[in-house]
């Protein structure tokens, strides 16, 4: 594969690199903003970047849209109505100005403002009724239960069912390599104005390792990450998600490791809630969670 992205793809990173960096949370005390959040939501509606799929968009491209929303910590639906987009594209009808998110294991984990979900039940995708809010670690997610019952709306076949789990890996992981470079990017931002000693934390020898080592473990998913997206529209169907189960494995830890390190280059400011640090690692761990992947299961894989 060629891991370059296209200029279109290009494009598309850097569009929605500007949406998060404009209209994502600068603060822990941001997300309580109506206003802004008003201006997100009519934003990303407006982008079309929900329904990706059905307009004939590739896995890199979801991926990269969904990397740049978690760098920016976007408080707004994507990952949920975007795996639910690719459900719904194999149905024969469907109303495209009714938002859906899609439901894993009973939970929409991306449905702020959405009243409608799809589950996929072997092959068969239902759509139901969302339910209450539930519980939810991400402060930047509302997670929803699903309401009894549900409407079968297309059986899909056993590749395209497929596709679309190594999709929802790919698309989690690549949320999650998003985290960790916001994440990242703050403690290295900190430790160029954080002075201890008259000098700023950054010349240290002990921050500068955690630091170079958080950059390190980024390459390396930016890598897995790539080639797992790739692998969603260009392999077998088995062997793609063998290709987003390695990345989910590896992004979940590399990014854990990277958001526990951006809390220690804070000290102690990184444990309050007022540092935006524990956003990060919130989304990180809730990501970690939605679809996810053992080691054992990949070893099983291949035997």
């Amino acid at each position: 594969m060629d891991a370059r992205l296209t200029g279109e793809q290009a494009q598309l990173r850097d569009a929605a690199a500007k949406l998060a960096t404009d209209l994502g949370p600068e603060s822990v005390a941001a997300l309580e903003s109506a206003q802004r959040r008003a201006r997100l939501d009519a934003a990303v509606t407006g982008s079309g970047w929900r329904t990706l799929r059905s307009d004939g968009a590739s896995g890199v491209e979801v991926a990269v849209v969904a990397e740049e929303l978690a760098r920016g910590l976007v408080d707004t639906p994507f990952l949920g109505p975007i795996l639910a987009d690719d459900l719904l594209r194999h149905a024969p009808a469907r109303t495209d100005d009714v938002a859906v998110a899609v439901a894993i294991e009973g939970t929409a984990f991306d449905a702020r403002g959405i009243d409608s979900v799809v589950t996929l039940d072997g092959t068969t995708v239902l759509l139901a009724a969302a339910g209450t809010p539930v519980a939810c670690a991400d402060l930047t997610r509302e997670a929803k239960a699903v309401a009894s019952g549900g409407e079968a709306v297309v059986t899909l076949g056993a590749a395209d069912a497929r596709r679309w789990y190594a999709l929802a890996l790919a698309a989690t992981a690549a949320d999650l390599l998003g985290a960790a470079r916001g994440a990242h990017a703050l403690a290295c931002d900190y430790a160029k104005i954080r002075e201890q000693y008259g000098k700023t934390i950054g010349s240290y020898q002990a921050v500068a390792h955690l630091l170079a080592e958080g950059l390190a473990l980024i390459e390396g998913m930016v890598s897995i990450v790539r080639h797992a997206a790739w692998a969603v529209d260009e392999l077998e169907p088995d062997e793609a998600v063998r290709a987003a189960q390695m990345a989910k494995v590896y992004a979940a830890r590399s990014a854990l490791t990277v958001c526990e390190n951006s809390i220690q280059v804070h000290g102690g400011i990184g444990n309050t809630w007022e540092c935006l640090a524990h956003l990060y690692l919130r989304r990180v761990l809730v990501a970690t969670e939605t679809c996810p992947v053992t080691l054992k299961e990949i070893n099983s894989g291949l035997s």
